[in-house]
């Protein structure tokens, strides 16, 4: 008999109406905004920043994933499934997913067997309308934008050579990336060049997750960088009056979402994915939310922790004062062999010669995690071709590199398959031993920030700057941007910029090829090697595979 699918397992969940879900977290039906019978949104006034801050913080990252994905959604479920079987007040605050991976390459990304958020169809699409509220904000400034240059009675005199802002649309779709606008004709706007990026990828959705208060939004949305005027002074949103209206597009967006997992545990999503050209992480709100009702939360940080667990150390942690108890680093010996040289088809295939060398991503992504004082815990994402002799030589590596590794089984088994991980990771979080620290000092300068990321996590002999780069530079510290965070932009593959070199090289130089200015955010984005923070689809994309039927079954989501 073979295993259902994620969709299969999910179709039979008993879910629990969500207004009982609340009341197991001490939170009265009334108060909560019901999307249904199994969603909801919660209030901000559930917030008690004093309760937060003595909270247990997990983060759940990863090696260098393969092109499938190594299951940390999977694993983040599962130890909560396992925190709460082992009789601690454990929440998991994930992440909402992008319509892009969904119908482009993963079909689904609410966990995985038996270790998934619930509904998990509802998860997926369209869920709450975060999504879409935050494309509609972003999009009303371009428009505005657009109206401004036509409207020469109240015109801010902006230069469309250097419009940095673009369009946004939560779909892989590499055709939007470079196009004209405005053509046909005067009454149609100014032609000039424009593009877009996928809706994670948006500022309007760093804004939402780094926000501390509605207050705090609007003054973020207002200062987002447009442009230059003719006479070369910034222009702001705040200039064109756009923040009030694009702080009411997200009105119910800046609220945390409930949910269930297949346990009926509670868990909060909230924000956006892709940690390889945006932040990757979920909003500080719903973090500091679960921090106040629970003692243990359980967070992810998107791909490998020289992307995701950067970011959510340097900008989060850093932006909102979190202090992480423990790490988690989610492996998977199909990707150890892959990074030893194994193809994506060959990598679920037993190969010890190839997982031996691909073990070294591993222990550098365990040196990097001691590098901000954050004690590590390595789980071994099971699968049913991983051999015992594999795992014990991973355990074995990374017992000599000072990091337990234990064995994950939450796809098959549920939370009774994490309770292992689970002990592990509260022992290592009630130790004490962490101490947590950003890399970085924002004092230094942004060419001196991007190349300790580079030098100190991704073992980079150097930085590159292409003359795009060099003229953003130049721009940021026109605007006096050059204190804020670091969220680069790179392939997720590789700790360099190019996919190709795997494990862990040495012998490189990265290069940014230009600089993307996230005022609001308070942050700014290096470009690095051939990312596009607009994806394509693959040759065979997932949604091929999807259907529905005359009852509204949905098939070919996993």
């Amino acid at each position: 008999m073979s295993f259902p699918s994620d969709l299969e397992i999910a179709q039979k969940a008993q879910m629990k109406p969500i207004a009982q879900i609340a009341q197991r977290l001490g939170i009265d039906p009334e108060t909560i905004e019901p999307y249904g019978r199994t969603k909801a949104k919660l209030p901000l006034t559930l917030i008690d920043e004093a309760k937060a801050a003595k909270g247990k913080l997990i983060l759940v990252t990863a090696l260098s994933p393969t092109p499938a994905g190594e299951g940390k959604t999977t694993t983040s479920i599962g130890l909560n499934e396992g925190l709460n079987k082992i009789g601690k007040k454990s929440i998991v605050v994930l992440r909402e997913p992008s319509l892009g991976p969904v119908f482009g390459m993963k079909g689904g990304a609410a966990g995985g067997g038996y270790a998934q958020v619930v509904p998990m169809e509802d998860i997926n699409l369209h869920f709450t309308g975060d999504f879409s509220a935050i494309e509609k904000a972003n999009n009303l400034l371009a428009a505005l934008i657009d109206n401004n240059l036509q409207n020469r009675k109240r015109t801010l005199n902006i230069d469309p050579r250097t419009i940095a802002w673009k369009r946004v649309m939560d779909m892989n779709d590499r055709a939007l990336r470079d196009i004209t606008i405005g053509l046909g004709g005067t009454g149609n706007g100014i032609p000039r060049q424009d593009g877009f990026n996928i809706t994670p990828a948006s500022e309007v959705m760093a804004i939402l997750c780094l926000a501390t208060s509605f207050d705090d939004l609007k003054t973020r949305l207002g200062n987002i960088y447009v442009g230059q005027k003719f006479d070369r002074t910034p222009v702001y949103a705040r200039d064109l009056n756009a923040q009030g209206a694009m702080a009411i597009l997200l009105k119910d967006a800046i609220k945390p979402n409930l949910v269930q997992t297949l346990e009926n545990n509670p868990a909060i999503l909230h924000g956006g994915p892709f940690a390889n050209i945006a932040q990757g992480v979920n909003s500080v709100l719903a973090t500091k939310m679960g921090l106040s009702l629970g003692d243990y939360v359980v967070t992810e940080a998107g791909f490998g922790a020289d992307l995701g667990a950067e970011k959510f150390f340097d900008i989060k942690c850093r932006a909102a004062g979190l202090k992480p108890s423990a790490a988690v680093i989610v492996a998977t010996l199909r990707a150890l062999r892959y990074h030893g040289g194994a193809e994506v088809k060959e990598a679920g295939t037993p190969a010890p010669e190839r997982l031996k060398a691909g073990l070294a991503n591993l222990g550098r992504h365990i040196e990097n995690m001691a590098k901000f004082g954050v004690q590590a815990v390595v789980a071994v994402n099971h699968f049913p071709t991983d051999t015992a002799e594999e795992i014990d030589m991973v355990k074995a590596y990374c017992k000599e590199r000072g990091a337990e590794a234990v064995l994950a089984e939450g796809f098959a088994k549920g939370g009774a398959g994490m309770t292992d991980l689970a002990t592990a990771v509260v022992r290592v979080a009630e130790s004490g031993t962490s101490n947590f620290k950003p890399l970085y000092d924002l004092a230094l300068s942004i060419k001196d920030k991007i190349g300790t990321i580079a030098r100190e996590i991704y073992r980079a002999d150097g930085v590159d700057y292409s003359a795009d780069a060099e003229t953003a530079l130049r721009r940021i510290d026109k605007l006096e941007l050059n204190g804020v965070p670091i969220c680069m932009a790179k392939t997720q593959y590789s700790f360099s910029d190019d996919k190709a070199l795997r494990a862990a090289p040495t012998g490189f130089r990265i290069t940014v090829r230009d600089i993307e200015i996230a005022a609001g955010a308070r942050f700014v984005v290096p470009i690095c090697g051939e990312i596009m923070r607009m994806p394509g689809l693959p040759e065979v994309p997932a949604a091929e595979g999807m259907d529905i039927d005359s009852n509204g079954v949905i098939s070919g989501l996993s």
